[in-house]
């Protein structure tokens, strides 16, 4: 499903993850996270922001839930659980914060 953008299609796989991750910026997010069902709060930006950045700056690293919480209970401080990352992206964190970011699907197989 592509993404309409100030008069630009924006082509997508078939999940909806963006082929060509140049393509993205903010206002894109924000058109990709209204057709997901987010409402784009600090946290979810942070979210994204650091899912953009272990992708980019590490090796194309996509963290999972448990990596995430780990990250984000020494970023936020107190008992963060997946729970309260799943307030943000309630289909899954890893996966939508990414698809919001404009990162690949991710091809993590399951389990730790």
């Amino acid at each position: 499903m592509p993404y309409e953008l100030n008069g630009k299609t924006i082509d997508t796989d078939a999940n909806g993850f963006l082929v060509n991750l140049e393509e993205w910026n903010e206002d894109l997010a924000k058109v990709i996270a209204e057709a997901e069902g987010v409402t784009l709060s600090d946290r979810a930006w942070e979210i994204i922001n650091y899912m953009r950045d272990e992708y980019l700056n590490n090796g194309a690293h996509q963290p999972n839930e448990r990596a995430m919480v780990k990250h984000f209970k020494e970023a936020w401080g107190g008992n963060i659980v997946a729970k309260d990352l799943y307030e943000h992206f309630p289909k899954g964190p890893a996966k939508q914060a990414s698809k919001i970011g404009g990162l690949p699907d991710t091809k993590r197989k399951g389990g730790y």
